[in-house]
């Protein structure tokens, strides 16, 4: 009996463990090749963020120099052959020259910020005004167009006995042109490649990273197929990325080169009209996983032998244990929950029989907290039929002291009642924890029109939403602490007109929404405590100033959409705070 019992056992644990260890394993596998995929996913978005911000830095530094007035006129004058006084020289490098310096050098990002004037017969203001002499010893000078990117070029405008110039250089090159004498001048705003994609330039044997500019030139590290054996299959991923790629959409995919599984991940750059392309092998990870499987095969092969041994001497113990188990669940079948198992072994099934005692313990607990929680819906349905009848105390009061304003004319004070009418309906009404993006923009406009009301200076609300992001599903009052937090930290201590602005951004199945305010700002060990604050990685408690506020907002975004999901600070410290909310793109309560 023992040895039958013993082997039906065996067998039918036998099955099944081994497919749970096949489909384990198989898993395993999947989710090795899923997490490469989300983290080449993530490298290339923050590349893409990086590009982003580059272009915008560019942008706005050639804004900068285009919109310089002093600087146009210096041009012209040099265009023009117009005589140009040693002093004029003099004070024009003194203030306009150097205040351009300052410009270029407050950004880290920024290689070098150069003018090359149309003349050749004055003296150049390092390091922003040259003659276009220098500008003709780079490689696109020929052939450049205004308002285009060049890439992966050498500074070779001073020779290197003078200055140690930069190897990958891409820049966006301007011409400041005028409209009585053409083309005065070319700005060229460079920045280090390496900096924008340092995977591309970084030498790995396990991956392979390059960008493709609209021309079809391939950039990367020049290394040798020695240094990274993918070097030599460049052709054929390019060939696979333009068979897989789908138009303007950035995507990962599985692939075999070599004999080796790979992920190989594109991602579209229109700012720069190019793509990047990146590759990672799967081997490593995927060897790794295979030597712990046969380990774990092997593990579990002898554990089944030595439990098998056990089973054999221990089945007369544990079926006079499981009667009695089984006597006790049939009497909890009956109705009698306060039945216990008296003595339990030390064994697997007296263990059965203490976790069938716990079980029942917990079903009397469950039931008794399933009737204190029915109380408190009950005493939560009263409450909430009291706050309604206060609500409506309160709005017909409020109606009655619009009606009186209305009657003294006084228009002011009629439309302050019905913005705070709707600001308490709209705060004390909670069927429902979502609203859409636009009730939570009328409540805040409500709100700005009454705080405007307190200040001598008028806070403007600017909004730049999309039709589609009206309609977003987001937790009540999720914004409105963000704007409230704007004005007590940002705008109240200037005293001045300000703006806060509201924008609303969809891409790849999320929605952002960045509320900026144009405030006092912070410093970076500012954002960096309000962050950690934000997280709860810092204990905050009541009181103003605290990030309790955010906080709040983050856990109930986490809360319902997961850790993926929640606010980012951005701050500039005299010019600009913002906070960016991230959620998944809903429509009608759809997760998109």
């Amino acid at each position: 009996m023992n040895v039958k019992f013993t082997l039906v056992i065996g067998i039918i644990a036998f099955i099944p463990l081994g497919i749970i260890f096949l489909l384990f394993y198989h898993n395993e596998q999947q989710n090795v090749i899923q997490q490469q995929i989300y983290t080449t996913q993530s490298n290339m978005q923050q590349t893409y963020s990086d590009v982003q911000k580059t272009v915008e830095l560019c942008n706005m530094t050639t804004q900068s120099f285009l919109n310089n007035r002093n600087l146009e006129d210096m041009l012209i004058r040099l265009k023009s052959a117009q005589p140009v006084t040693t002093m004029e020289y003099v004070n024009f490098n003194s203030e306009d020259i150097k205040a351009l310096e300052k410009l270029v050098n407050s950004n880290p990002y920024l290689y070098q910020t150069r003018v090359y004037a149309d003349n050749s017969e004055f003296p150049e203001m390092m390091p922003i005004l040259y003659k276009r002499e220098r500008m003709m010893q780079l490689p696109w000078a020929q052939s450049y167009e205004s308002g285009t990117w060049q890439f992966d070029y050498q500074d070779v405008i001073f020779p290197e006995s003078v200055m140690n110039s930069a190897q990958h250089m891409m820049s966006l090159i301007t011409s400041m042109t005028d409209y009585e004498h053409g083309e005065i001048g070319t700005i060229e705003v460079a920045v280090r490649m390496e900096n924008i994609f340092p995977e591309v330039f970084a030498v790995s044997k396990d991956s392979f990273h390059c960008y493709v500019d609209a021309e079809g030139s391939v950039h990367n590290n020049g290394a040798s197929e020695k240094d990274c054996k993918w070097i030599g299959y460049q052709n054929a991923i390019l060939y696979q990325i333009k068979g897989q790629a789908k138009e303007e959409k950035s995507d990962c995919f599985v692939s075999k080169l070599d004999g080796e599984q790979v992920v190989i991940g594109y991602m579209p750059l229109p700012e720069l009209g190019g793509y990047l392309v990146t590759l990672d092998s799967l081997d490593p990870q995927l060897q790794v996983l295979y030597r712990q499987r046969n380990i774990l095969l092997l593990g579990t092969v002898l554990l089944f032998l030595l439990v098998g041994f056990m089973i054999d001497r221990l089945v007369k113990v544990i079926l006079g244990q499981f009667y009695q188990t089984l006597g006790v669940i049939r009497q909890v079948q009956s109705g009698d929950l306060d039945v216990r198992i008296l003595e339990c072994g030390e064994d697997e099934m007296g263990e059965l029989g203490t976790q069938v005692n716990v079980m029942l313990d917990r079903i009397s607990e469950l039931m008794e907290e399933n009737i204190s929680r029915e109380v408190l819906a009950k005493n939560s349905e009263i409450r909430a039929l009291q706050n309604q009848i206060n609500a409506h105390f309160i709005y017909n009061v409020l109606e009655s002291v619009k009606m009186m304003a209305e009657i003294d004319e006084e228009y002011e004070i009629s439309d302050a009642m019905t913005a705070l009418g709707k600001l308490l309906r709209y705060t004390m009404k909670w069927t429902t924890p979502f609203v859409t993006v636009e009730q939570e923009i009328e409540y805040i406009q409500n709100y700005l029109q009454l705080i405007n009301l307190r200040f001598d200076y008028v806070i403007h609300l600017s909004l730049n939403i999309p039709q589609l992001a009206y309609a977003q599903q987001i937790p009540k009052m999720s914004l409105q602490p963000i704007i409230e937090n704007a004005i007590i930290h940002g705008i109240e201590d200037l005293a001045e007109d300000a703006t806060i602005y509201v924008k609303a951004m969809i891409e790849d199945g999320t929605i952002s929404i960045e509320i900026t305010d144009s405030g006092k700002g912070m410093t970076s060990e500012q954002v960096k405590l309000l962050e950690q604050k934000i997280a709860g990685k810092i204990e905050v408690s009541g009181g103003s100033g605290n990030g309790i506020g955010l906080k709040n907002v983050q856990d109930r975004i986490q809360m319902t959409y997961g850790t993926d999901y929640g606010i980012h600070v951005d701050s500039k410290i005299d010019c600009y705070t913002k906070l960016t909310v991230t959620i998944p793109l809903s429509i009608g309560g759809q997760i998109q």
